[in-house]
């Protein structure tokens, strides 16, 4: 039951909390969202005094709040339709942030409101650790995390009370379908007293502390078991009574319809307790699953919860079989239909317990390649309380498509699953498909699949742009066995997985994974996902992704970076922080064949398998455009020889190296892909240029020197044996020449400032006409030129040519002596015999 439903069903908290939403205007949409509105405000995590989360997540939750209504409007009720439309015009005039406070506020009211109905409805006495009986408001608004004034949170620690738990709220009953769980239970956000809200993922949940809650069912189910006493008196009054005539007879008579009535709503307010106490199971474990799909993004990940999750439900399992069979035993004594309705509605509750906990622990690779082999294994949370392990039942699986997954889970949650025919609903074929529960010592009730293959695969048609990387496939459990004389037939599905063929279809699959994973909502119809999420929340999935992937995290500067990259067609200049799904891994970069997924995914592969120490280590600056690298480079104190390493903008999976060269320019060096260091890594291509200082990659560190930077990712080099065969060993060392110039200088290297060759170096080409004297000049009248009757003035002209053209760019002589120089040459080459030497020429070098 939503929280909605149980204000209503008083009216006078109807009356108040309807006054309290048509303040704004809001009472409709309450009404017309009220289960979305709960699921949505009571699964955000906010920090206390954290005024811009605060706002970012209003704005976040006005965009779909939008976005919902205006999915409504599909509806047949004309009156509806337009109604959403005056909403929808309400909305954008309302500012978020009011909006979003006065809706999370009103559902605090709601709360309290429940709280005190609960203690009037038991005379003032409340259950032991009842969560809606909460004697203390502000312990109650505390525990729950919600707003006080609309902006700042009420600090939990300041609960004096001990066991208290708000907000266990059921988003989604017992019976309701949960298509992402393939089982019954309530959804909803409960959170300890005691409890510190963990480091927010994008929409986190607030839960409570898995401790807390194993002690308050444990707690409830004790103080339960003490209804045995009562019990066994009603009895013996019943049968004394049997045995009696006369007055006698009506007295004890009387006193049985009296204890039969307290029994009953003892047991009634149980049940109660004990519906809020699985939804706040079920919502943990439904915690559970959304945490697993995180970790397929590399998030950190707990598996061990699951067996503080598995205590909780074998204790709701045991506290639902002793209200069932205190019902029997209430019911043998008279046949009452309301008995019997009660006792029909223990019993569904049971079941979606038990279907709930049927669950997949380990999950298949999500982007599958057919025949390959793979492993996954399921497991039952309930398991010995009910025997089902004294006849284990054997778990079958099959793959279904989105549109199979959708129309299944719509036919209801806890449908009856056929299995003569669901391999007819399978689209494709899988090997080794089925295995038998065991119970192991350690209590884990589970099947282990661990040699499955996928051998063929149906797809379905496309549509538009989509692709075969964009089909979201799952694998299918489903078992049957027998609990109480009534057969249950369970099911689960697995996370999303891509199939593919190739290994070149593995990028954009798990674009499509990593985005699902990332941005799904923990109740959904399979596989639907947003296509339009905030940067901030994608920020978070690039970090965990390449932090789990590097063992290094993103810093801001590199995310910045990357965001970026991610804009485009944005003529104002002005940010746009909602990223898409096509800009994200459909769109084409400006100028680039690739997109932002395959450019980072590309990188992310590159420095996982060639450069992960380094990157580790921080000797990568990495994320950095080309202006600003240079621009960086530029301002150095380090002056010559300072470099750089970054990812290329321009090839896929590529870095380059950014240095100053001897002439104080910042220079490139052409990108290298993984193919480049499967032959030499990139700390031996480093050693064999001539740099001198690594740039910082944070501006708090001071720049290394280049062998304390990369010296510990040297490859030793050691002087080869003389071979027996006769062959003479060779090593491989990078090296950049020069543009235009085969025997010329290596251009691109740096050196230090360059000192005036000897004379001989420039006459090493034969009777050279060009010489560097003393005095620091270059002088084109050389006597060791005109001395010598026998030069060939042709000769020296190309020389002079092959010099000038040899010169490297950006050389200071190059601009003062070129001109002067070729206009001699083609003086020469227009009119050999009228050429004449002119006056001696003296550029200083």
């Amino acid at each position: 039951m939503s929280l909605w439903k149980r204000i209503s069903s008083h009216a006078d908290c109807e009356q108040r909390m309807a006054a309290y939403y048509d303040e704004k205007g809001l009472f409709d949409l309450r009404l017309c969202l009220a289960p979305w509105i709960e699921d949505r405000i009571m699964s955000e995590q906010i920090t206390p005094n954290s005024t811009e989360q605060l706002e970012r997540i209003a704005l976040k939750f006005n965009e779909d709040l939008q976005q919902k209504l205006l999915s409504t409007r599909t509806a047949t009720d004309q009156n509806l339709k337009y109604r959403v439309v005056e909403l929808c015009a309400l909305i954008q005039r309302t500012p978020a942030l009011e909006l979003y406070t006065h809706l999370r506020s009103g559902l605090q009211k709601e709360l309290q409101f429940v709280t005190e109905q609960s203690v009037a409805a038991t005379g003032g006495q409340s259950m032991p650790l009842n969560p809606y009986n909460m004697n203390n408001p502000a312990a109650m608004a505390a525990a729950a995390g919600f707003i006080n004034d609309g902006s700042q949170l009420m600090d939990s620690s300041s609960n004096g009370g001990g066991g208290f738990v708000a907000g266990g709220v059921p988003v989604v009953g017992p019976g309701a379908a949960t298509p992402s769980m393939g089982g019954g239970g309530g959804g909803g956000v409960v959170m300890g007293h005691n409890a510190t809200p963990a480091p927010a993922v994008g929409m986190g949940v607030v839960k409570m502390e898995l401790y807390d809650l194993h002690q308050q069912i444990m707690q409830a189910y004790n103080d339960f078991s003490s209804i045995g006493n009562p019990l066994k008196m009603m009895v013996h009054t019943y049968e004394c009574m049997i045995q009696v005539t006369g007055a006698q007879k009506a007295d004890l008579m009387r006193s049985v319809i009296e204890q039969k009535a307290n029994i009953v709503c003892h047991l009634r307010r149980s049940f109660m307790y004990y519906e809020a106490l699985q939804e706040m199971a079920v919502t943990e474990l439904k915690n559970w699953r959304r945490q697993q799909a995180q970790a397929g993004n590399g998030a950190s990940f707990n598996e061990n919860m699951l067996d503080e999750i598995q205590r909780c439900f074998g204790i709701l399992e045991s506290f639902v079989c002793l209200l069932l069979e205190a019902v029997k035993q209430v019911r043998m004594m008279e046949e009452d239909q309301e008995l019997k309705i009660f006792m029909e509605t223990i019993q569904v509750a049971q079941k979606n317990l038990v279907c709930s906990a049927f669950i997949v622990d380990k999950q298949p690779p999500q982007v599958m390649k057919t025949n390959t082999r793979f492993a996954s294994s399921v497991r039952w949370l309930i398991g010995s309380q009910l025997g089902i392990h004294n006849n284990p039942p054997t778990v079958e699986c099959i793959i279904m498509s989105e549109q199979q997954a959708q129309r299944f889970v719509t036919r209801g949650s806890h449908m009856d699953v056929i299995n003569n025919s669901m391999s007819n609903q399978s689209s494709g074929e899988i090997q080794n498909c089925s295995s038998t529960m065991e119970y192991q010592q350690n209590q884990i009730f589970s099947a282990s699949f661990r040699n499955m293959q996928l051998k063929k695969i149906k797809r379905a048609e496309k549509k538009g742009t989509e692709s075969v990387m964009d089909e979201k496939f799952a694998l299918f459990f489903y078992a049957t066995t027998t609990v109480d004389s009534y057969q249950i037939r369970v099911w689960t599905l697995s996370l999303p997985v891509v199939v593919i063929v190739h290994g070149n279809q593995e990028p954009q699959s798990w674009a499509t994974i990593t985005w699902d994973n990332a941005f799904a909502d923990i109740v959904r119809d399979p596989f639907v996902v947003t296509d339009r999420v905030t940067w901030c929340q994608l920020s978070i999935a690039l970090n965990i992704k390449f932090g789990s992937s590097t063992q290094r995290p993103l810093t801001s500067e590199n995310l910045e970076f990357l965001f970026e990259k991610l804009q485009r067609d944005n003529i104002s200049g002005e940010r746009n922080d909602c990223i898409s799904w096509n800009h994200f891994c459909k769109e084409p970069l400006p100028d680039r064949a690739f997109t932002f997924w395959e450019w980072f995914y590309a990188i992310m592969k590159l420095t996982k398998d060639h450069l992960l120490g380094m990157w580790k280590a921080g000797r990568i600056t990495g994320f950095i455009s080309k202006a600003k690298a240079q621009d960086d480079l530029m301002r150095a104190t380090t002056g010559i020889g300072t470099f750089l390493v970054r990812f290329s903008d321009s090839e896929l999976g590529a870095v380059s190296i950014a240095y100053v060269n001897e002439y104080g320019v910042v220079v490139m060096l052409k990108p290298w892909t993984s193919k480049d260091f499967h032959i030499i890594n990139l700390a031996d291509r480093i050693r064999d240029l001539d740099l001198r200082y690594l740039h910082p990659t944070d501006i708090n560190v001071l720049p290394l020197e280049r062998d304390i930077a990369f010296g510990e990712f040297y490859t030793p080099r050691v002087e080869p044996a003389p071979r027996p065969d006769g062959y003479v060993p060779s090593t491989i060392r990078v090296q950049v020449r020069a543009a235009g110039g085969e025997n010329g200088s290596i251009a691109g290297t740096p050196h230090h400032p360059m000192q005036s060759p000897p004379q001989n170096d420039m006459t090493g080409m034969g009777n050279s006409p060009l010489t560097f004297d003393p005095s620091g000049t270059f002088d084109a009248h050389s006597p060791s030129v005109m001395d010598d009757s026998d030069s060939d003035d042709s000769q020296m002209a190309n020389e002079i040519k092959l010099l000038v053209e040899s010169t490297p760019p950006g050389h200071p002589i190059l601009d003062q002596i070129s001109d002067t120089i070729l206009t001699v040459f083609d003086t020469y080459c227009s009119s050999p015999a009228s050429y004449a030497m002119p006056s001696p020429l003296n550029v200083p070098l």
